[in-house]
C-alpha cells in the first residue's frame, strides 16, 4: 500500500472557502444569505458607550410603528432615592388608557370572555443586550409594541440599570421592583393580577428566570408564565473556552481552532467562521465578566437562575433556544430540571440559527414562524381554554 501524499498547509484563500462549505452545512439553507451578509464580530465592551449610541442611532433610524398602541412612562422610587423608569403600552383606547381614537388593536373575544372587569393581561418585558445595553428609545420598544397589539396585552417595559455601571444586582433588583409596582397598581393599569407574566429575550430571559426565582422565594406576585427567549441563565457557557484560551483574546482563541488537529476539519472551520461572526462561549463570557461584581466567583441563582439547586414551585414556563448559540444547552438543561421539579415547559428550538438571527433575517420564513410561536405560546398562558 502506497503512503498518502503529505498535504501542502492551504493558503488563506482555501481556509477561507473551507469555512464557507463547513459553515453552510449548518447554518439553515434560508439564512445563509443574511450570515454571509453579517460584519465581523466586535467586543460591545472595547466602548460601551458608543455601543449604546450606535444602537440608539440604528432604532432612531427606523420609527417604530405605534399604530393602534398608546404608552406612558413612569417613574418607580428606589430605596436610595433614584428612581426606575418604566414604560406601559396598552393598546389604544384600552383600559387605564390616555384615550385616542385607535381601536383597541387585537382586543377580540378573547378579551371580553377572560377579561376581569375589562382588564387585561399584563407582560413584564426585560429587554436583551448582554446586561448591558438594548435598551429602546422611549415609545419605541418592539417587542412590546407587536405584543400589545397581538396578545392583546398591557407590556410593561423596565429600563433597568446598566453593567458595567451598575454590576449585579442592581438590574435585576429594578425588574423585581417593577413586578411588585405593576401587581400593587392593577386595577389603574387596568391589569389582570392574575395574569401577570414574565418574558425577555437573552438576558432579559435571564432576567425573567431570575425574577422568577426571587418571586416564589420572597411570596412577592404571582406569576402565571415565564417566557424564556434564547435565555442568558448560566455564567459557566463558555468557561472552557476561555480556560483553553489561555487568557488569550478571542481572535487568537479562534485561529487557533483552524490550526488544531482535529478528526472533522469540516467542523472545526464551520466553528471559525461562527465565531468571527457571532456570539460565541468567549462572547458570553465578557457579558457575564462585565455584569457580575469584580471579585465573585461564581453567580448565585438570582444572577445565573442555572445556579439554582431547586425549581419546584415556579411558572410555568416557554424556553426557546437556537442551534447555533453557545447558551442552547444550558437554555435545554434548565428546561429539563423545570421538567424534573414538575414544572409545566414547552420547549422548541431553532435548527440552523444564531443568537440573535431574526435581526438580520426578520423577513425569512424561519424568524416569522419562530416568532409566531413564542407570540402563540404566550397568547395561550395569558388566554387559557376554559372548559
Amino acid at each position: 500500500m502506497s503512503a498518502q501524499p503529505e498535504m501542502p498547509p492551504r493558503t488563506a484563500m482555501e481556509q477561507r472557502t473551507a469555512m464557507e462549505h463547513g459553515t453552510a452545512m449548518r447554518v439553515h439553507p434560508e439564512l445563509r444569505p443574511a450570515f454571509e451578509s453579517l460584519p465581523q464580530f466586535s467586543d460591545p465592551y472595547e466602548d460601551i458607550e458608543a455601543t449604546r449610541a450606535g444602537f440608539h442611532a440604528m432604532l432612531a433610524a427606523a420609527p417604530a410603528d405605534r399604530t393602534g398602541v398608546d404608552s406612558e412612562r413612569f417613574e418607580i422610587p428606589r430605596a436610595d432615592g433614584s428612581a426606575l423608569t418604566v414604560e406601559v403600552y396598552r393598546p389604544g383606547g384600552g383600559a387605564g388608557s390616555g384615550g385616542g381614537e385607535a381601536a383597541a388593536a387585537g382586543q377580540d373575544a378573547r378579551t371580553a370572555a377572560h377579561g376581569a372587569g375589562g382588564a387585561l393581561p399584563a407582560v413584564l418585558h426585560f429587554h436583551g443586550g448582554g446586561y448591558a445595553l438594548g435598551r429602546s428609545l422611549a415609545g419605541q420598544d418592539r417587542a412590546a409594541i407587536a405584543l400589545c397589539r397581538e396578545l392583546p396585552a398591557v407590556v410593561i417595559t423596565v429600563e433597568y440599570r446598566l453593567a458595567p455601571e451598575h454590576r449585579y444586582p442592581a438590574g435585576v433588583e429594578d425588574c423585581y421592583l417593577a413586578l411588585e409596582w405593576a401587581a400593587e397598581r392593577a386595577g389603574g393599569l387596568g391589569i389582570d393580577p392574575a395574569r401577570i407574566a414574565l418574558a425577555g429575550k437573552s438576558a432579559g430571559g435571564g432576567l425573567s428566570a431570575a425574577v422568577a426565582l426571587m418571586a416564589r422565594d420572597r411570596g412577592g406576585p404571582a406569576i402565571v408564565h415565564q417566557s424564556l427567549y434564547v435565555p442568558d441563565l448560566d455564567d459557566r457557557v463558555g468557561a472552557d473556552e476561555t480556560a483553553d484560551a489561555g487568557g488569550a483574546n478571542a481572535e487568537v482563541a479562534d485561529a487557533e481552532v483552524a490550526d488544531a488537529e482535529v478528526a472533522d476539519a469540516e467542523v472545526a472551520d464551520a466553528e471559525v467562521a461562527l465565531s468571527a461572526r457571532v456570539s460565541t462561549g468567549r462572547s458570553v463570557q465578557r457579558s457575564w465578566k462585565h455584569y457580575l461584581p469584580e471579585g465573585m466567583v461564581a453567580a448565585d441563582a438570582y444572577a445565573a437562575a442555572a445556579r439554582a439547586t431547586d425549581l419546584s414551585g415556579l411558572p410555568p414556563a416557554y424556553v426557546l433556544v437556537c442551534d447555533l448559540d453557545p447558551m442552547r444547552d444550558a437554555g435545554l438543561a434548565y428546561a429539563r430540571r423545570l421538567m424534573d421539579a414538575g414544572v409545566p415547559v414547552t420547549v422548541r428550538n431553532v435548527p440552523g440559527a444564531w443568537h440573535g438571527f431574526e435581526l438580520f433575517a426578520p423577513e425569512t420564513r424561519v424568524a416569522k414562524e419562530m416568532t409566531a410561536h413564542w407570540t402563540g405560546q404566550l397568547r395561550a398562558a395569558l388566554y387559557p381554554v376554559v372548559g
